[in-house]
């Protein structure tokens, strides 16, 4: 058990360094290429932060862990939400200025809604994958052709961003080519670890697949959205808080259960449908006041955010039987 608990750990901290240097060795190599920083941020370092769901989410998929698969999307999109934006609203009030937030949560919402609407019959299969996969490609293209008309102080902010995290520095293209391919080495490892380990407290402790990977799997591939954000908050950039939340959910649903429906189609469980399904609707839906002008999310908003995410804990360990005299 000790040793499987310590196999759990290294995997978590294997993933999180794994996705940093993807994240940083794609980012200089893009911006080498003449990306702006804006696009980096919302496309390059969003896949790098959901780099870790889906190198689990496929590996637990060739393993026949549909529930661990689902689990680990569904429960780390409430998680960037509830968890992660909120701890980022408590450490500073959150303003959205970028235009293409305030048109990416409504096409976040858009995505949840049509994911849920594909497994309503409990099934997610191969046809369903392709889709998601066809959804991605024409999110990123509508990223792309919309940069240009962006507010410049939203595209400075990118800029100093990631300058302070060391992403435009001047190396080599082989060096940060180097760190891209050490990066997806570790997050394989990483992987590897983490659903083994997961696998075997699932077995040993009584909890299902499901609520493992909704639950510490879920927190575990987070990290990387964590660390982006709760940066970005100390450093009072809201618009990269919420754009590193929203693109991660974004790529979790389209990017990840895609490419893993298309492997092997995924069952969904009823229980799912009837509680965690509709608990990430709703932390998505408390996102669309954001893609108003000069809608703030509070500190107390946050905090509430916080304990929503709490309870949400709680009443999924009751439900599974977990907590004391469920």
């Amino acid at each position: 058990m000790l040793l499987q608990g310590g196999l759990f750990a290294v995997g978590i901290v294997i993933l999180y360094f794994g996705a940093e240097w993807l994240v940083r060795g794609a980012g200089r190599l893009a911006r080498s290429f003449g990306m702006s920083a804006l696009v980096v941020g919302l496309t390059v370092v969003a896949i790098g932060t959901s780099a870790p769901e889906l190198v689990v989410s496929i590996l637990a998929v060739l393993r026949g862990q549909a529930d661990l698969t689902v689990g680990n999307v569904i429960g780390s999109n409430i998680s960037n939400i509830a968890l992660i934006l909120g701890i980022s609203a408590v450490i500073y009030p959150i303003a959205v200025r970028a235009r293409l937030l305030s048109r990416g949560i409504p096409l976040m919402i858009a995505a949840t809604l049509i994911f849920t609407f594909m497994v309503r019959d409990g099934w997610l299969g191969r046809a369903g994958g392709g889709i998601l996969l066809l959804a991605l490609v024409g999110y990123f293209t509508y990223l792309l052709r919309s940069t240009d008309d962006e507010l410049p102080e939203v595209e400075a902010e990118f800029e100093q961003h990631q300058e302070e995290r060391g992403c435009c520095s001047e190396e080599s293209r082989l060096w940060n080519t180097g760190l891209v391919f050490v990066g997806l080495v570790l997050l394989a490892g990483g992987a590897h670890l983490l659903v083994g380990a997961a696998t075997f407290f699932a077995t040993r402790i009584g909890l299902s697949e499901l609520v493992v990977g909704l639950t510490v799997v879920a927190i575990g591939t987070s990290l990387p959205e964590l660390a982006t954000s709760v940066l970005a908050a100390f450093r009072k950039e809201a618009d990269i808080a919420v754009g590193n939340a929203v693109g991660s959910n974004v790529l979790n649903i389209l990017g990840v259960l895609g490419p893993a429906a298309l492997l092997r189609p995924l069952a969904v469980s009823p229980g799912m449908l009837r509680f965690e399904l509709p608990v990430m609707i709703v932390v998505s839906l408390l996102l669309l006041p954001l893609a108003w002008t000069r809608f703030r999310l509070e500190r107390w908003e946050g905090v509430l955010l916080v304990g929503g995410y709490v309870v949400f804990i709680v009443v999924l360990l009751a439900r599974s039987g977990a907590m004391p005299g469920a």
